[in-house]
């Protein structure tokens, strides 16, 4: 428990960092915020589902999918399990036009094993730019407890000369697409719900009442 928390901590201490880095190197003017969403406030949808698998590697693969309303310079994905690999670059593609490549590319990093993974780069021109991308998990993909991530994406700019940073999050991606519906179906990190308890007495004399029955369904005819 508390190597978890140290990595959390170096992980939001890492993050704070680079949103400050970043800025140092922006040379352009932000963008007119007052036509962008506040940056500290981005509404981002996202998901995580089955990787493609690597070559030469046994680990689950593990891809994630968001986008945001607003331009970003950087992002961290938290999860509650242990990632045992990073994916280096991710793909942006613009979902308003035909779904290209941009040049838009971060570079990410992490300890592994650990806790996050921190990506940083140039920033996304504009909102709705879909960011994909792959981390590994030492288990497999629907085994619980299954990975849930958390998201903060960070905005780094110039604004009137002066260096403004901006910290949005965190947004739950949720639990991985694909997999069958168990007792923790339904809940997230941000919204835990209580377990779907399945009664086995009650489910034994459920199943009794309908074998009876369709044995006197048979005498009948």
């Amino acid at each position: 428990m508390h190597a978890s928390q140290s990595a959390h901590r170096n992980a939001t201490l890492w993050l704070t960092a680079i949103v400050g880095c970043l800025a140092l190197l922006l040379a352009t003017p932000a963008l007119s915020h007052a036509e962008e969403a506040n940056p500290n406030n981005y509404n981002c949808l996202g998901s995580l589902a089955a990787g493609t698998p690597e070559e030469g590697s046994e680990e689950q693969q593990v891809k994630y999918s968001f986008y945001c309303n607003g331009p970003i310079t950087g992002y961290q994905l938290q999860a509650q399990i242990p990632l045992t690999g990073i994916q280096s670059p991710p793909l942006v593609t613009d979902l308003a036009a035909t779904p290209n490549p941009l040049k838009d590319t971060f570079s990410c990093s992490g300890e592994v094993p650990g806790y996050a993974l921190n990506c940083v780069g140039v920033a996304t021109k504009a909102g709705y730019e879909a960011i994909t991308g792959q981390f590994a998990i030492g288990t497999k993909l629907c085994a619980e407890p299954r990975v849930d991530a958390l998201l903060t994406v960070t905005y780094a700019y110039i604004e009137k000369g002066a260096i403004t940073q901006a910290i949005a999050g965190p947004i739950d991606l949720g639990r991985p697409n694909g997999c069958r519906p168990d007792a923790y179906s339904g809940s997230t990190r941000l919204e835990p719900k209580p377990l779907i308890k399945t009664h086995k007495k009650a489910a034994k004399k459920k199943a009794h009442k309908k074998a009876t029955g369709k044995k006197a369904s048979r005498h009948r005819h």
